[in-house]
Parts: structure tokens; C-alpha cells; sequence
């Protein structure tokens, strides 16, 4: 997750020298989250076939090498060589880290089977971590050394990685899955799902090109301080993704709530951070700043309930208790995820720059606030047809009961 965050604080500004434009800096950024999706589609589809272990391995094999090349970037020639290069690394990068998520979430399912949310909830302590940490270390670097030394510096530790983990992982074998990302993303309760992770991706990813600029403007701040704004919300949701993952395996029946309460707190957040006009409240920095702080857990409200409530789905729905289901979730979790993550900064640049942040973060809210609604909606649903099933099963029993005792009694 280093890697992946190292490129914000300085690489911008390294790639306007070289001859790039504010446009080609926005696609070459952009195009990570369009070949994630793809290449997670195809990977949760032929984990089997390819074996998880092995995926992760050389996903992270390729992601390393990947990230030492981004190092030299800056000894390409400028103008269309040095694009063409940024865009090739990009898109390997976003390949392998595709391979590397994909079979890792679908390994540690296999492997902790009864704790799932548990074991992805610490998980994404780590990943958020990476995030909060990648940028004030790479741009600590970047002044101190250069422009290499970040990228070859956390190149070198991923290769490291690699050796450490294919001596550590075990290997999964599984039959493949007769069932299709189709047939999953079929399922009422799935696609529903799939929307809220739509959701809380575009809301975190909407905060990536609009939040500093706000802050910058607003409050007049140093811009060393602006990525402390950001802590609180990493930080909110570092501590409170681990409870939340042991609270949803230990109580399933909280998921529900967490999935509907986390969007609804999202949305009133969103509509807070400007805040929007029609509030009429003064924005503040330390209001900003708990706000964020309380979007920290309702991403993780959000986020790390999805991946048990489709799995359990999926096996309801006839699908195999394998590693090919797991490859299916997995995949599908990192698809959804990275459309929202492509949709977010797309819009929500777009958004700022025609309406300001204010209402831009508002019109946010309105899609946080339509999947909370839709997954109550559809929890209503579910929960009134069980109840229909269940007073029709004892209206059969019942009548059955009355059938068998008719006879004896003749």
C-alpha cells in the first residue's frame, strides 16, 4: 500500500517537468483503477487454474520490479517516450497488485474460514497504514535523496517479501467453480452489496482530488500540515476496522446494520464536511477534522462486513465452499472497489471545479445516502419474505398435523 500511495506527494510534479500535462498526470493516475477492475475480474475467475499462491507471489514479484522502474523514470527522454512509460508501468502495476489483493483476501478466507471479517479487518489496519504512511515517507525521501531513492527503496523490500512468502504460504488446491462472476453479481442481496462498496470507494476516492485544495483555500494552511487532515480519518479507521471485523464474525446479525448505519453516517458526513450552505453552519477546521474522524468508521462500517455477508450469500445460492468461490469474492470485491475508486476522483473533480467543495462533497453524500437506503430496503424485503416462508411452512404443518390425526382417528 506504499507503493501504491508513494507517487502523490512529488511525482506530479516530477512528470511536468518531463512534458506532461495536468490531463495526461489525471489518466495516467486514472488508468490504475480502470485495469484493477479488469484484471480483478479475470484473476477471481482463474484463481484455481492459475493457484493462489503463486498469483500472490509473482503479483508481488511484478509490483516490486514495477516500482524499482518507476525510480528511473526520470532518465526516460521527455514528451511521448516518458508518457508511453508512465502509462506501461501504471497499468503492470495495477495488474499486479490486481493478482497480489485478489489471491491474498482469498487465502486468508481459506485459511481462517470462521474468522473472516476478523482477519480482513486487521488487514486493513495494515493497508491503511501503508496509505497514511506512503506519502510523508516518499516525500521525506524524495527532498533528501532524490527522485530514486523512494521507489527503489520500497522496491527493493516488496522483492524481499516475495522469497519470505513463498517459504511461509501454503497451497491450496480446489476444483473449479461451475458458477460465474455473472451468476453471482445476479443475486439481489450481492448487487445491492455491490453498490454500498461502489459507494464508500467513490466517497473516499472523491476526497483525493478536493480535499487539500479545500483546506489550502479555506483555512490557510501549510501545506506540510494538510496531510495531518488526513490522519484523522486513516487513523479513525485503522483502530475501528479490526472491532468491527471481530464484532461482525462473533454477531453476524450486526453486519446488516453496520453495512446500512455506515452509508447513512457517510452521507450526513459528507454533507457536514463543507459544510453544504443551506446548513448555514461555519466551517471549521476542527468540525473538518472530526468529521473526517468519523468517516474513518463509517468506511470501515461499510467496507469490512461486505466480503462475509456475499460469501455467505454465495453459498447459500449453491455455490461451492471453495477456493473457487473465495477467487470469485475476491475478485468481485476488487472490481467493485475500483470502480468506485475511478468514479470518485473523476466526478469529484469535476464536481468541485463546477460547484465548489461545499456542494460537490454534498452531491457525494447523495450516493452514500442512496445505497444505505437500498440496503435497508432490501434488508425489509428479506426479513418480510422470511417471515411469509416461515407462516406458510407452519400453516403447512399445521395442516398436516390435523390430516394425520383425522386418520388415526378413522
Amino acid at each position: 500500500m506504499m507503493c501504491y500511495s508513494i507517487l502523490g506527494p512529488f511525482f506530479p510534479k516530477e512528470a511536468e517537468k518531463k512534458g506532461a500535462s495536468n490531463t495526461i498526470i489525471g489518466m495516467i493516475f486514472g488508468c490504475y483503477a480502470l485495469f484493477d477492475f479488469l484484471s480483478s475480474l479475470i484473476f477471481g475467475n482463474y484463481l484455481v487454474h492459475i493457484g493462489a499462491k503463486f498469483m500472490f507471489v509473482a503479483g508481488m514479484f511484478v509490483s516490486g520490479g514495477v516500482t524499482i522502474l518507476f525510480g528511473v523514470l526520470d532518465q526516460v527522454p521527455d514528451g511521448p517516450v516518458f508518457i508511453a512509460m508512465c502509462f506501461l508501468l501504471r497499468i503492470a502495476d495495477a495488474i499486479s497488485f490486481s493478482a497480489a489483493i485478489t489471491a491474498s483476501f482469498s487465502i486468508l478466507a481459506k485459511t481462517f474460514p470462521n474468522n473472516v471479517a476478523t482477519v480482513l479487518g486487521s488487514l486493513e489496519t495494515f493497508s491503511g497504514l501503508g496509505l497514511v504512511l506512503g506519502p510523508p515517507l516518499g516525500g521525506f525521501l524524495y527532498q533528501s535523496f532524490g527522485y530514486e531513492v523512494p521507489f527503489i527503496i520500497l522496491g527493493c523490500i516488496v522483492l524481499l517479501m516475495v522469497p519470505l512468502n513463498m517459504y511461509i504460504l501454503p497451497n491450496y488446491e480446489s476444483d473449479p467453480n461451475e458458477h460465474s462472476f455473472w451468476k453471482l453479481i445476479s443475486l439481489p442481496k450481492v448487487a445491492v452489496i455491490a453498490f454500498t462498496i461502489i459507494s464508500a470507494s467513490s466517497c473516499l476516492g472523491f476526497l483525493d482530488p478536493t480535499l487539500s485544495l479545500f483546506v489550502l483555500k479555506k483555512f490557510n494552511l501549510p501545506p506540510g500540515y494538510v496531510g495531518l487532515v488526513y490522519l484523522g480519518m486513516a487513523s479513525s479507521y485503522m483502530i475501528s476496522s479490526p472491532l468491527l471485523g471481530l464484532l461482525s464474525d462473533k454477531v453476524p446479525y450486526l453486519r446488516k446494520w453496520f453495512l446500512v448505519l455506515g452509508s447513512l453516517i457517510t452521507a450526513v458526513c459528507y454533507m457536514l464536511l463543507g459544510p453544504v450552505p443551506v446548513l448555514h453552519i461555519k466551517s471549521q477546521l476542527w468540525l473538518l477534522v472530526l468529521i473526517l474522524v468519523i468517516n474513518g468508521m463509517s468506511a470501515g462500517m461499510s467496507i469490512i462486513p461486505t466480503f462475509p455477508e456475499i460469501l455467505s450469500c454465495a453459498h447459500e445460492n449453491g455455490f461451492a465452499k471453495g477456493l473457487s468461490t473465495l477467487g470469485l469474492v475476491s475478485g468481485f470485491l476488487g472490481a467493485m472497489w475500483s470502480v468506485g475508486a475511478f468514479i470518485g476522483p473523476v466526478i469529484g473533480g469535476f464536481m468541485y471545479e463546477k460547484l465548489g467543495f461545499e456542494w460537490a462533497a454534498a452531491v457525494e453524500g447523495l450516493l452514500a445516502l442512496a445505497s444505505g437506503l437500498s440496503m435497508a430496503l432490501f434488508y425489509l424485503w428479506e426479513h418480510s419474505r422470511k417471515r411469509s416462508r416461515s407462516k406458510l411452512q407452519n400453516t403447512l404443518g399445521t395442516e398436516e398435523e390435523r390430516t394425520a390425526l383425522l386418520s388415526d382417528e378413522s
